[in-house]
Order: C-alpha cells, then sequence, then structure tokens
C-alpha cells in the first residue's frame, strides 16, 4: 500500500524542468549567474567573492567579515596573544563591536554562569529517550527548555537577548550530553557527564565534557576554538541562517526558530557536509595504493565524479560553495593552522593527501564538468579532518557546528525583529489546470 501510495505521491509532485526557465523561476533563490537573490539587509556578516567589472562579474579570493571586520585579522589578533577567539566573536556578532579586555572578562564570567541546565533536565529530556541523531537531540532538548522558561513567549529585546544567551551557553552542554547518552544507550559504551568547568572556554569545555578523562592539549584545543570561530556567521542567505530569519519574521519564539535553523543546518547539503567530505576520505585512503601517486588519485577522483565510486553521488565533498569560486577564506585559515595539529598526531601524510586531492580535484572537476570559473576547497573540506584528528565523533561533527553558528542565528533573529520587517512570504506560481470536482460515487 505505501509503495503505490508513494509512486501516487511522487507522479502527482513531478513538475517539467523547462517550466522554471519559462516562468524564471529563480531556483534556490539564485539567479542564472550563481548569485542570491537580494532578499535582505544585514550588518551582521557579509560574505565577499567578486567585484563587477565593466558589467562582468570578475572572481576575487574569498573574504569572509564579521561586523566588517576580516576574519582573517581577527584570528590573526587572538592567536597572535594566544588565546581563545570565539568568545570575543559572539560579542562581536551580538553587539556590533569588539569587546576591549573588561568587557570581554565580564562576558566569559557571564556566559560560564549561563553554563547550566535546569535540575533534573539531563535526567529527564536527554537520558530518557536518547535519539540515535544527535542534531535531532539537540533540536528536541531546544524545544524542551521552552517549557522551563517563564517567559518563553516575550518579544523584548531584553528577553530575546536573555533567551540567546543561555542557548549559547547551553548548546556545549546540550550537544555533548546528547552524544553521551547515544553512546552510552545505543552503542554500550560507559556513560559520562562531566560539568563544564568556569575556567574553560567554549572549546576547552567541550573536549573536557567529551572525553571520559577530560584530558586535552592546548593545540587540540585551540584549533577547535578556531574552528568555532570560523563558523559562528556566514551572512543572512545561508540556509540555517535564512530560515533563521524566515521562522523568526513570523512572530514566533526563540526556541522554535532556533529548532527551525537545526533543522536546515541538519542536511547534507549544509552542516553535514562535513560527516561526507570524513566519509569520503576513508573510502579514498581504502581505494587508493599510493597516496602520493597524482595518477592515481585523479584517476579515483574521476570514478567518484562520474558516480562510480563511493556513494555514487558525482560529488567530490567538500569542494565547490555557492559564492565562494577562488576560494573560501575560512578553508585557506584552517588549512594553515591544521598541519601543526596533524604533526602532532602522526597524521602528516593525511594532511599531505588533503592538500593533493585539493589540487588535483580542482582540474578534475574543471575538465569532467566543463567548469572553468574556479572550484575552490570549501571549509567542510578541512574541517572533517580537523574534527577527526580531535577525536571528536561523526555523530558531533554537524552539532559543533551548531555550537559556533547558533551565536550568529541569535545576532540575525535580534535583527530581524529590531527591524521589525514582514513576514517572510516569497511567492509560488500555480502551473496546475483546473479541474471539476467528481462526486465519490461517480469517480
Amino acid at each position: 500500500m505505501i509503495k503505490k501510495l508513494s509512486e501516487l505521491a511522487e507522479k502527482s509532485s513531478y513538475i517539467n524542468p523547462e517550466l522554471y526557465n519559462k516562468y524564471e523561476v529563480k531556483r534556490g533563490l539564485r539567479d542564472i549567474n550563481g548569485r542570491g537573490v537580494l532578499t535582505g539587509l544585514t550588518e551582521i556578516g557579509e560574505v565577499h567573492s567578486y567585484i563587477i567589472k565593466d558589467e562582468e562579474i570578475v572572481p576575487e579570493p574569498g573574504k569572509l567579515f564579521y561586523r566588517g571586520i576580516d576574519v582573517e585579522e581577527i584570528v590573526n589578533g587572538f592567536l597572535e596573544d594566544s588565546r581563545h577567539g570565539f568568545e570575543e566573536v559572539i560579542y562581536l556578532l551580538l553587539f556590533g563591536s569588539l569587546p576591549n579586555n573588561e568587557m570581554l572578562g565580564n562576558f566569559n564570567s557571564l556566559l560560564s554562569d549561563l553554563r547550566t541546565l535546569p535540575k533534573s533536565f539531563v535526567r529527564d529530556i536527554i537520558l530518557k529517550a536518547p535519539s540515535k541523531d544527535v542534531m535531532n537531540m539537540l533540536s528536541r532538548s531546544v524545544l524542551a527548555l521552552y517549557s522551563y522558561d517563564d517567559s518563553a513567549d516575550g518579544l523584548s529585546i531584553d528577553n530575546i537577548l536573555r533567551q540567546s544567551l543561555e542557548l549559547i551557553a547551553r548548546f556545549p552542554l546540550l550537544a555533548v550530553y546528547s552524544y553521551q547518552a547515544y553512546s552510552h544507550y545505543h552503542q554500550g559504551n560507559s556513560l559520562y557527564i562531566h560539568s563544564p568547568k568556569r575556567e574553560y572556554s567554549t572549546a576547552e569545555n567541550i573536549l573536557h565534557m567529551l572525553r571520559p578523562n577530560s584530558n586535552f592539549t592546548q593545540i587540540e584545543a585551540r584549533l577547535l576554538d578556531l574552528a568555532l570561530v570560523l563558523h559562528a556567521e556566514h551572512g543572512g542567505g545561508n540556509n540555517s541562517t535564512f530560515t533563521t530569519h524566515v521562522v523568526t519574521s513570523s512572530g514566533t519564539d526563540t526556541y522554535s526558530a532556533i529548532s527551525a535553523a537545526l533543522g536546515s543546518l541538519k542536511g547534507p547539503r549544509h552542516g553535514g557536509a562535513n560527516i561526507k567530505v570524513v566519509q569520503m576520505f576513508d573510502d579514498v585512503k581504502a581505494n587508493i595504493k599510493d597516496w602520493k601517486n597524482d595518477d592515481e588519485v585523479s584517476n579515483y577522483l574521476t570514478k567518484i565524479l562520474n558516480k562510480e565510486a563511493f556513494d555514487k553521488s558525482g560529488l567530490i565533498y567538500g569542494m565547490g560553495h555557492a559564492v565562494y569560486s577562488v576560494s573560501d577564506p575560512r578553508a585557506e585559515i584552517l588549512r594553515s593552522h591544521c598541519k601543526a595539529l596533524a604533526v602532532d598526531k602522526g597524521l602528516e601524510d593525511e594532511f599531505d593527501l588533503y592538500f593533493r586531492i585539493e589540487k588535483l580535484a580542482k582540474k578534475v572537476i574543471a575538465e569532467e564538468r566543463k567548469i572553468y570559473k574556479g572550484v575552490s576547497a570549501n571549509v567542510d573540506f578541512y574541517s572533517g579532518f580537523v574534527y577527526k584528528m580531535l577525536d571528536l565523533p561523526q555523530e558531533l561533527l554537524t552539532p559543533i557546528f551548531a555550537i559556533a553558528r547558533i551565536s550568529g542565528w541569535s545576532a540575525h533573529r535580534i535583527e530581524e525583529i529590531v527591524n521589525k520587517g514582514k513576514i517572510i512570504r516569497p511567492a509560488y506560481k500555480s502551473i496546475s489546470d483546473r479541474v471539476e470536482y467528481v462526486n465519490l460515487k461517480n469517480r
């Protein structure tokens, strides 16, 4: 019965692809040149990848700006001071400027105060019904927190900022504890629930709460902190942030809006892409004998593109981006900093394989797909490798993304509410024929 109904549903849902061109539908809210359709304004994040010269698009090396500041400069700033940067990036995204030393200290103390969950929440919400998917568990936990909030539906900026800061501080606990529940109840491992430490940064607390012995090195914590910084924000047009704007514009509560954003981020075309990169590289390493042989590597990449290898999707995961073509600045920054950890972990050969595939994949994709505008590695290409070096389980890769990106989501939610925009409701054209109703007895 389900099979037959499925066939009917599929048949009745099909739309001739030619009609999208006929009616000038910008699928994916992108024009024929691949540029995003302008749907809003923001001061939070900017993704720069091209200039207009003589009325033509000229691709440039990618740049990412948080509140007008080049992310590369932000990264260089906190790394030169040998400190973590994610917390000051949260402050920057929410409040529009970088904090001074006193402001940052007070903000860190506030986040430490908020790194707690309601009494019995872990037992009643996380441990009693553990999910096999940590993203779904994270979303469910966010919705459950609505019940613990006496002002859950309040839309004043004071209230939304309070909720946002609480969620930003709580996300590492929700994600790691959800994974620990999954690991225990579904994989039979020992259960570890470590309380966060006040003196630790977000990155340090993630490693502390995740590992049975709570041990980690500073090079590990700094690289995870860097990854959080680079995933914190990516403009208003990325799928999950746009989802935040869309759902917020309806006037709903913070918990519903953030849960919707989590649902978007979970998808393999968005936040779930880093998992596919890790899986693809496991497949590559298993099928290529000589990692340093360019011909052998190129031939296998061609098989992946031709749907003859890996998951037969025809995609080299981690290569290409909807906006960046010359380079993704996040990938550039991660690559430049992850080699030190690769050497420390004895994974230098694997790092070299990533670098080799990045270079060769550009050529293979250009030749096989006739794409000459440029294809570059995106942030997922190296973030998956970073997380693997940190011994993070695959089930936590997308939740780590969420731990970073909720800072951007929160800033965009506040921006949507402050500017009192209309409910977001784009148009869809119906192409169905008019049909007369037929009585049941005559069907």
